[in-house]
């Protein structure tokens, strides 16, 4: 083990979105390569918003990719007596006080501000006040040094130096006695001994004020290592207007944790031109020195290729697991119907999706195939009855529907009629699947059984036009 101590903290106001599991992925994975502790914490302070829905979403996904923590899940709702001994801490140290200023009074300052070129920041006034009426308040941390500058080193974006009269006195409890984020923040990655902070650059603004609070507080500053946002084609941040942004919504749409957790990987972090790596050699290979500090682009076309990557890829068996529900979903019940295992093997090679997969497994269970429109006028035709009549002789004859037996069935039919296999095969396939797309003729047969290809060719020459 070594001292490396990293942690994920979600906001539970809402589901797991494609940034924050980046983020947990990139945790998780520098965690288990220098072998440190990985965090779970739910910064659940914002009582309004959170949820226990929003909870369980966050832990389902983080489930779904795989990302078990060492520690946790903790939850800053649970801590609340901690944090307001930190109040009074810095209140009876003289670096904090309470503010009085009203809501109305701060937005006209800030209009006023704003006005005259100047930073709408809170100018102070409550900050040297002695009395303390019996009225609402909220608690400032007074900023030290207004002259004064914070510097740190960002592990991915470099040097950064902000100076003291770019901040100001920022809340760190509600007029409710609830802890504001920056503050609670600071106790728990201190008080839960974090070594290195890696989260999203929108942070990257909150680190000044909160250094100044691990120094007022005299805690140990961490590292930090803000990660670039990930942007939608028109290079602006990824939202809902680009698709799908919750994790869980790719699980629903038949991606699989491995294609989702080699894509995240890849927004932001390359190791050479490799495009395809599985979880231990990410592992192996994950630092945070090659996170680049360019905004990542969503690519939902190249997420599709490496899902189908991974279909491809996967042993059927597990496959058949994933696959079920889908295929409940649908209404589909393999009860008595082919071989999953078999249907599947026939299934990956063309499908990107486990939906995608359901539906293309969709008439092999059916009782008859449902005919596509241009299939039906295109073969279901009166001038192919004696091809439909001699297909159902040859194949009823055939002893055991595998292509060594199949082939020459088929080619008897063909040699008698002296048509070409694919006026053979083009309208006995449509029969058989109404159209849809299917794998090889006698790998199709095969995974059908004898019983439904004979009942499928009669349900066609029952419905010939």
């Amino acid at each position: 083990m070594s001292d490396l101590r990293v942690r994920f903290a979600p906001s539970p106001t809402g589901y797991l979105h494609i940034g924050g599991a980046r983020t947990a992925l990139f945790n998780y994975l520098l965690a288990k390569k220098e072998q440190g502790t990985y965090v779970l914490r739910i910064e659940d302070t914002d009582v309004e918003r959170s949820t226990q829905e929003s909870v369980d979403a966050i832990l389902d996904a983080m489930n779904w990719l795989g990302l078990s923590c060492d520690e946790g899940p903790f939850y800053q709702t649970e801590r609340f007596d901690l944090y307001r001994l930190k109040v009074q801490q810095l209140l009876d140290e003289g670096k904090a006080y309470r503010c009085y200023c009203l809501p109305e009074d701060l937005d006209a300052k800030r209009e006023e501000a704003m006005k005259q070129g100047r930073k709408p920041k809170y100018d102070g006034t409550c900050r040297n006040r002695q009395d303390q009426p019996d009225a609402p308040f909220v608690v400032r941390f007074a900023l030290p040094d207004p002259n004064g500058e914070v510097c740190f080193v960002d592990r991915i974006k470099g040097p950064i130096t902000v100076r003291n009269e770019e901040l100001d006195d920022l809340i760190i409890q509600r007029t409710d006695g609830t802890p504001t984020y920056n503050f609670v923040v600071v106790i728990d990655d201190a008080e839960m001994g974090m070594t290195l902070v890696i989260r999203g650059d929108d942070h990257i603004n909150n680190t000044p004020r909160q250094i100044h609070l691990y120094r007022a507080l005299g805690y140990e500053v961490p590292q930090f290592a803000h990660v670039p946002m990930i942007l939608g084609a028109d290079k602006k941040r990824l939202s809902k207007r680009h698709g799908a942004t919750s994790v869980m919504d790719y699980k629903e749409q038949g991606f699989l944790p491995e294609a989702m957790i080699n894509y995240l990987v890849r927004l932001g972090w390359s190791h050479g031109d490799e495009e395809i790596f599985s979880m231990d050699e990410l592992i192996e290979k994950f630092t945070i020195d090659a996170v680049g500090r360019s905004a990542g682009v969503f690519n939902p076309e190249k997420l599709l290729w490496l899902n189908s990557h991974y279909i491809k890829a996967s042993d059927p068996a597990t496959l058949a697991k994933l696959l079920l529900p889908f295929l409940a979903k649908q209404g589909i019940d393999t009860t008595g119907g082919p071989d999953v295992l078999a249907v599947i093997k026939g299934l990956q090679e063309r499908s990107s999706t486990l939906v995608q997969m359901a539906e293309g497994a969709a008439f092999y269970y059916a009782e008859q195939p449902e005919f596509d429109v241009k299939a039906a006028a295109k073969f279901l035709i009166e001038e192919n009855r004696n091809l439909f009549n001699e297909l159902k002789t040859a194949l009823e004859a055939c002893s055991r529907y595998d292509e060594t037996n199949l082939e020459p069935a088929l080619n008897s039919v063909i040699q008698k009629l002296g048509l070409k296999f694919g006026k053979v095969a083009q309208p006995l396939r449509a029969a058989l699947t109404g159209g849809a797309p299917s794998p090889g003729i006698y790998e199709l047969l095969e995974v059908l059984g004898k019983e439904r290809v004979i009942k499928r060719i009669d349900n066609a020459l029952n419905r010939l036009k």
